[in-house]
C-alpha cells in the first residue's frame, strides 16, 4: 500500500542530499570543532559557514545564531534564561502556543518565578490585539512576550512586525516560535522588532536533533546549558557537526525553490479545500486555515460531518488506508483534553465533531488529496 504522507507539519521527509553530505560530513569532518589541531578546525570551519549562510539569509548576524538540539530546547533557552538572567518578572502569551513554549511557562508560574498573562485568542487563532496592548500598558516592570509566527496546528499567521512595534511602545522583549515557517517563508530576522526566534531542522527536510535560535546582539540572554565554552558560551556542548551542515543543506535546498514551492503548495491547499467542501458538505476548516492569507500554505484543519461513533475510529480508519495526519480533537483520541489549540477556538458542539490536520509538503500531490478524499467518503457513508 502506497503511504500518503500528510503529516509535514510534525515533520517532513529528509532530503536525500541532506543525508548524503551528512554522510560526508562524518566521514570526513570528524574532529571536534573546540580543538585546535587540524581536524578540530576543518570541523569548526564546516560549523561556522553554515552559520553564516543561516544568518544571510535571516538577515542576522552569524553571532546571533545559536545551534541547538530544535526548537523545545531553543523555546526553553529563551524563556527560562529571559527569567534568571535578565530579570523578567511578567510573560504574556496564548492559550494555543505550542507545549514547547506553554509547559515551561506554567512551570516558571508554579515556582512563583514569574506571573504568566493569557492574551485573548480570537477564533481565527489570532491574538486579540488590543487585549495585548492592554496587558503591555498594565505591566510596569520588565516583560516578555511569547506568541508563535505560525500556529502549527491550524496554521495561523501573526504578524511578527505589528506585534514587535507593540511590543517596543510598551518596552517589551519579544519572542516568537517560527519553527513552522523557518524554511517555508523569506522571513528576514534581522529586519523586525523581534528578540528572539527558533527553528527546527526536521520541520524543512533535514536531520531531527538539531536546530537553532535567533538571539538578537546586545540582549543579555545567557545560557541554559552550562559546561564548554561552545556557541560563544551560549550553549555548551560540542557541536554535531554533520547535523548542523545537514541543516545548512536543507535550508539552502528550501530556498532555492521556494517560490515554486509556495505556488504549488497554494494550489494544492485551495484544491484540498475545495475537494472536501465538494465530497463532505458540512466539512468546516478551523482557526483561519481556509484563507490563504491569513495562514500558511502547508496546513489545512478540517472538522468534518461525521458522528461521535465514526470519529473514534477515523484516525485509526485512515491509517489502516496508508494516510498519515494528525488528529484534533477529543472525542477521537480518547483523552480528557484533546487538542488545547481547538478547545480555545472551538465551542463545545464544535469540539464533539472530529477534526484532522493535513500538513502539505512539495512532495505530495492532488492524485493524493482524492484518494484522501475517497477514503474519507467512504468511511462516512460506511
Amino acid at each position: 500500500m502506497a503511504v500518503i504522507y500528510l503529516d509535514n507539519a510534525a515533520t517532513t521527509p529528509i532530503f536525500p542530499e541532506v543525508v548524503d553530505v551528512m554522510n560526508q560530513t562524518m566521514k570526513e569532518f570528524y574532529g571536534n570543532p573546540s580543538s585546535v589541531h587540524a581536524a578540530g578546525r576543518a570541523a569548526k570551519a564546516k560549523v561556522e559557514s553554515a552559520r553564516k549562510y543561516i544568518a544571510k539569509q535571516l538577515g542576522a548576524l552569524p553571532q546571533e545564531i545559536i545551534f541547538t538540539s530544535g526548537g523545545t530546547e531553543g523555546d526553553n533557552t529563551v524563556l527560562q534564561c529571559a527569567v534568571h538572567h535578565l530579570g523578567i518578572k511578567h510573560i504574556i502569551s496564548s492559550p494555543i502556543e505550542h507545549h514547547a513554549v506553554l509547559h515551561p511557562l506554567e512551570h516558571l508560574a508554579a515556582e512563583g518565578l514569574i506571573t504568566l498573562h493569557m492574551v485573548k485568542v480570537l477564533s481565527n487563532g489570532l491574538p486579540d490585539m488590543s487585549d495585548l496592548e492592554r496587558l503591555l500598558s498594565e505591566i510596569p516592570e520588565q516583560k516578555l512576550v511569547s506568541l508563535m509566527h505560525i500556529n502549527n496546528e491550524v496554521g495561523t499567521i501573526l504578524d511578527l512586525e505589528a506585534v514587535g512595534n507593540l511590543c517596543q511602545k510598551y518596552d517589551a522583549l519579544f519572542h516568537s516560535d517560527t519553527v513552522q515557517s523557518i524554511g517555508h517563508f523569506p522571513l528576514k530576522l534581522g529586519e523586525l522588532p523581534i528578540d528572539f526566534a527558533v527553528a527546527s531542522a526536521h520541520k524543512f527536510h533535514g536531520p531531527k536533533g538539531v536546530g537553532f535560535m535567533y538571539v538578537r546582539k546586545q540582549t543579555g540572554l545567557g545560557a541554559l546549558l552550562l559546561g564548554g565554552a561552545q556557541e560563544r558560551g551560549m550553549r555548551a556542548g560540542t557541536e554535531s557537526v554533520h547535523n548542523i551542515v545537514g541543516m545548512e543543506m536543507a535550508l539552502r535546498m528550501s530556498y532555492e525553490t521556494m517560490q515554486a514551492d509556495t505556488a504549488k503548495l497554494k494550489s494544492l491547499k485551495a484544491y484540498c479545500l475545495k475537494k472536501l467542501q465538494e465530497a463532505l458538505p458540512g466539512t468546516r476548516f478551523n482557526g483561519a486555515c481556509a484563507t490563504m492569507e491569513s495562514s500558511t500554505h502547508t496546513i489545512v484543519n478540517a472538522r468534518l460531518p461525521m458522528n461521535e461513533k465514526k470519529a473514534q475510529l477515523l484516525a485509526f480508519h485512515l491509517d489502516l488506508q496508508g494516510v498519515c495526519c494528525s488528529k484534533g480533537s477529543a472525542c477521537q483520541s480518547g483523552s480528557e483534553s484533546g487538542s488545547h489549540v481547538l478547545q480555545t477556538l472551538l465551542s463545545l458542539e464544535e469540539n464533539k465533531l472530529p477534526s484532522l490536520r493535513f500538513s502539505f509538503s512539495p512532495h505530495n500531490t492532488e492524485e493524493e488529496v482524492d484518494k484522501l478524499v475517497d477514503i474519507l467518503l467512504s468511511y462516512a457513508n460506511s
